[in-house]
């Protein structure tokens, strides 16, 4: 049976609270772009743990069940978490080998556009390659931890709390209504020009799309563990890696390609749906026990 009430008053906390946090930044516009850039971040981030604060304070206090019905404290299948850490930059570098395939980017091997950044500084510079290979490096091994602090916070609330009350609607449905609720979430941010600086209008919906195919990939690795470890896992790891393909391809239209969240990016996202649905590891009978399990 759908709990409307309980999801009512999950969506009104976890908009509510992250919409004021993303419209903080607009009232420092006249401070100098660095400071902006730092009061957006803190903001930004903090907003990440509105849907995990209003899957925490609608179980308490609208369910009357306790936190462990979160499964905060399940981890699940432990191979899960290395496709987690995988999955996303893989698809993220088969939009940016897709982008320049499909002539949407033109690469730039020789990074003309770090070497020019380097040039307005002083001191002695390091190579373009090697800084290069120390932001890749950092992306697929630190950062995924240390971001996943931050993706728990969206996890919680979009595959931890959310997608088990959806389940009454349907398996498909419950994956694709939270992921479209996901996408409508970020429309404050996006309007701002996050992911799409050039076309915010086109991005609020180009971001839908990409929140109902990726949202799809981590309710997946929630349905193989019922925890919402993993997802926040993999979440962390496509926001350590998202923006590799554009170190090559400094001037891409971020709407038509480069990124995972391009039209483009839409491409790996579908065929390994797709691949997920034909293989029943999407749609399939664990998801049927994970939502017994979860209600």
């Amino acid at each position: 049976m759908l709990q409307r009430k309980s999801i009512a008053v999950f969506l009104i906390i976890a908009f509510s609270l992250a919409w004021v946090l993303f419209v903080i930044p607009l009232a420092f516009r006249s401070v100098e772009p660095l400071t902006r850039q730092y009061i957006t971040l803190v903001c930004w981030s903090a907003a990440m743990w509105a849907p995990g604060l209003a899957a925490i304070l609608t179980n308490r206090m609208v369910d009357r069940e306790p936190t462990s019905k979160l499964h905060l404290n399940r981890l699940g299948d432990r191979w899960t978490y290395l496709l987690a850490w995988l999955v996303p930059p893989l698809l993220v570098i088969a939009a940016g080998l897709l982008t320049a395939l499909l002539g949407v980017g033109q690469p730039d091997l020789e990074f003309k556009a770090i070497r020019g950044a380097m040039a307005q500084t002083s001191g002695a510079a390091l190579p373009p390659g090697l800084i290069v290979g120390i932001q890749i490096l950092f992306s697929i091994t630190l950062a995924p931890l240390f971001n996943t602090l931050f993706a728990l916070g969206e996890e919680l609330g979009w595959r931890g709390y959310l997608l088990p009350k959806l389940f009454p609607l349907g398996q498909g449905r419950a994956i694709l209504l939270s992921g479209v609720i996901w996408g409508v979430w970020h429309w404050p941010a996006i309007l701002q020009g996050h992911n799409y600086p050039n076309q915010p209008i086109l991005g609020m919906f180009l971001m839908i799309g990409f929140c109902v195919l990726f949202g799809a990939i981590l309710s997946w690795l929630y349905l193989r563990t019922g925890s919402p470890w993993a997802p926040a896992l993999g979440h962390a790891s496509l926001n350590a890696f998202a923006g590799f393909p554009l170190v090559f391809m400094p001037g891409v239209n971020m709407a038509l390609g480069g990124t995972l969240t391009s039209l483009v990016g839409w491409i790996p996202m579908i065929l390994f749906v797709g691949w997920l649905i034909w293989k029943r590891d999407l749609l399939g009978k664990a998801l049927v026990q994970v939502s017994r399990e979860t209600n």
